[in-house]
C-alpha cells in the first residue's frame, strides 16, 4: 500500500489519494512532538487553555468547510456534520474554562507539613481514531489532553484523509507550537512501532472490540497507558409505565443518527411484553418516515453507510437473524444504485443468542426484543459481552434509579438518549473497554498522579 484513496460513499466513486508518509517523515513528527512537549508542558496551564479558546474559533471558521469534508469521506447528513463541529468547539471552550481547577493540586491532609496530589503530563499521546465521527473522536480526546501538557500524534481511519488533514490545519490555525501535534498518513500496520516508540508515552483508541484486543496487548508489552472506547450494543429498555410517545421518539433518533453508525448507538430495544406491539408500531412509523438521500440536503436524515463493506457485513447480520426467526418489520435489503445506502431496518421478535441480539449491528438496524417483566428486561440488558452506554425508559424515575443500578454500563440515561458530553465522563465496562474520556477523569487520563509530600510535620 502507497497511497490512501478517500471514497465518496455517496457515490462509490473516488474523491481523492494521498501518498503515505515515509519512515523519515514519520521520526521527524515524533522527534518533534517529543522536543515540543518538553517545552509545552513548563506552560502554566493557564496559558495552555488559551490555545483551546483559538481552536474552538478556528473550528466555528471552518465550519462549513469542514462539515462538507465529512459528508464527502463518510457520508453523514450535512445537519449531523455541522453539529460534530459546533460540538469540537464546545469541547474546547469546556475545557478552557475548567481544565485549570481539574488540574489544581489537590491539599492531602497528612502526617507532613504540606501534602498534594499534583497532575503533570505524560508525555505525547498517540491517538488512533474512526471514521464515524472524524472530528468529534479527535478533539474529545485533544482538547483536555493538550490543557494538560501533552503533545499529541494522530492516526486517523484510512477512508477519512481529507478530515484527518483538516484536522491538523485547525491546529495551525489556532497557533498550536510547531510540531506538538500532527497527523501521520501511514498503513495501519505500522501502528505497532509507533506505539512501541519510546517517544510515545500513551496510547488512546476509539475502535472496534477486536482492534482495541490487538493495541492494548502492543501498549501492555511496552507498559503504557491506554484508554479504549470500543464497540457497544446499547439497549434501550422501555417499561410499560413509560411514555411511548416520547420513548420512541427518541429510540429512532437514539439508533438512526450517524445512520447507525456509532457505538454508542441504542442497538437493541427491550420493551416490556405488555406495551411491546404499541412501542413497535410507533417505532416502525417513524423509522419509515426518515428521508433517505443525499447527505448534502438539509432533510436528509438517513445518508449512505461509509464503506460498501459495512454495508455488505449489516446485510449478512440482517440475513441471518431472520433466518434465526426474528420478523422483518421495515426495510432488510440495499438501497439499488450509486452509493452504499442502506434504509431503516427494524427486526422484531428477536431473542436472546440471535445475531441482533449478540453481536454489534453498526448501521441502521434495530431489534426489537419482549421482556416479560423490568426484570428480565434489565436482565436481557447485561446478556451482552458490551457495556458502554444504556438508556431506561420508565414514568416512575426512582425506580428507574434503582433499576439502573443493576445495569452493567458505564452510562444509564433515564428517560433519555444517551450521549457524550464534555460535563461528564464517557466510556465501558468489559469489551467496550476502559478508561474515560471528557469531564475531570478524562483529563486526568493521561497524567502522572505525583504525590508531593514535604516535611516533617511541624
Amino acid at each position: 500500500m502507497t497511497a490512501i484513496t478517500s471514497v465518496n460513499p455517496a457515490t462509490g466513486r473516488p474523491i481523492c489519494s494521498f501518498d503515505l508518509q515515509d519512515d523519515a517523515a514519520v521520526d521527524a513528527a515524533l522527534e518533534a512532538a517529543a522536543r515540543a512537549q518538553r517545552a509545552w508542558r513548563r506552560v502554566p496551564v493557564g496559558e495552555r487553555v488559551a490555545l483551546l479558546t483559538r481552536m474552538a474559533a478556528a473550528l466555528r471558521a471552518g465550519k462549513a468547510r469542514y462539515a462538507g469534508m465529512i459528508v464527502r469521506e463518510m457520508g453523514k447528513p450535512i445537519a449531523e456534520a455541522e453539529a460534530e463541529i459546533e460540538k469540537c468547539a464546545y469541547n474546547c471552550d469546556f475545557y478552557a474554562e475548567h481544565a485549570p481547577a481539574y488540574l489544581a493540586d489537590e491539599p492531602v491532609a497528612s502526617n507532613a507539613s504540606e501534602s498534594v496530589v499534583a497532575f503533570e503530563p505524560l508525555g505525547v499521546v498517540l491517538a488512533i481514531m474512526p471514521w464515524n465521527y472524524p472530528f468529534w473522536q479527535y478533539f474529545r480526546f485533544a482538547a483536555p489532553a493538550l490543557a494538560a501538557g501533552n503533545g499529541a500524534i494522530l492516526k486517523h481511519a484510512n477512508n477519512v484523509p481529507e478530515c484527518a488533514l483538516a484536522v491538523q490545519e485547525v491546529m495551525e490555525a489556532a497557533g498550536a507550537p510547531a510540531g506538538l501535534t500532527a497527523t501521520l498518513l501511514i498503513d495501519t500496520s505500522r501502528v505497532a512501532g509507533l506505539i512501541a516508540d519510546p517517544r510515545i508515552a500513551a496510547v488512546t483508541l476509539t475502535g472496534s472490540t477486536e482492534v482495541g484486543a490487538i493495541v492494548a496487548a502492543q501498549a501492555g508489552k511496552a507498559l503504557k497507558k491506554q484508554v479504549l472506547e470500543l464497540g457497544g450494543s446499547d439497549p434501550f429498555i422501555v417499561l410499560a409505565d413509560a411514555d411511548l410517545d416520547a420513548a420512541a421518539e427518541t429510540a429512532v433518533k437514539a439508533r438512526y443518527i450517524n445512520v447507525g453508525q456509532s457505538c454508542v448507538n441504542a442497538k437493541r430495544f427491550i420493551v416490556e411484553e405488555a406495551v411491546a406491539d404499541r412501542f413497535t408500531a410507533l417505532f416502525v412509523e417513524k423509522a419509515a418516515a426518515l428521508t433517505i438521500g443525499d447527505p448534502m440536503a438539509r432533510d436528509t436524515k438517513i445518508g449512505p453507510m461509509a464503506r460498501e463493506n459495512l454495508r455488505t457485513g449489516l446485510h449478512e447480520q440482517v440475513k441471518r437473524s431472520l433466518a434465526e426467526g426474528a420478523v422483518l418489520k421495515l426495510g432488510g435489503a440495499p438501497v439499488e444504485g450509486d452509493g452504499f445506502y442502506y434504509p431503516p431496518t427494524v427486526l422484531d421478535h428477536v431473542r436472546p443468542g440471535m445475531t441482533a441480539f449478540r453481536e454489534e449491528t453498526f448501521g441502521p438496524v434495530a431489534a426489537i426484543i419482549r421482556a416479560k417483566d423490568a426484570d428480565e428486561a434489565v436482565a436481557m440488558a447485561n446478556d451482552s459481552e458490551y457495556g458502554l452506554g444504556a438508556a431506561l425508559w420508565t414514568g416512575d424515575v426512582a425506580r428507574g434509579r434503582a433499576l439502573a443500578a443493576r445495569i452493567d454500563a458505564g452510562a444509564v440515561f433515564i428517560n433519555g438518549m444517551t450521549a457524550s458530553d464534555p460535563r461528564y465522563p464517557f466510556g465501558g465496562i468489559k469489551r467496550s473497554g476502559y478508561g474515560r474520556e471528557l469531564g475531570v477523569y478524562g483529563i486526568r487520563e493521561f497524567v502522572n498522579v505525583k504525590t508531593v509530600w514535604i516535611g516533617p510535620s511541624k
